[in-house]
């Protein structure tokens, strides 16, 4: 099964003022992780998906959707 997910990453992270490379470095990943999350090459880890809400100040739920 090919997974996907809707994500609103690059919304979250342009509404809050970030370059992607800044939320990299506060997530502790690199600017291509967040590029290939953004643009739905990369579906991330549990762990990825808290870290990034949590930067963000938004709930898992607020960042990716399964698709409908």
């Amino acid at each position: 099964m090919h997974e996907r997910l809707n994500n609103r990453l690059r919304e979250l992270r342009t509404a809050r003022g970030l370059t992607q490379a800044e939320l990299a470095e506060r997530a502790g990943v690199s600017r291509k992780t967040i590029n290939t999350v953004e643009n739905g090459v990369f579906v991330p880890s549990t762990i990825l998906a808290l870290m990034l809400a949590k930067v963000l100040d938004a709930r898992v739920e607020d960042l990716f959707q399964l698709p409908e």
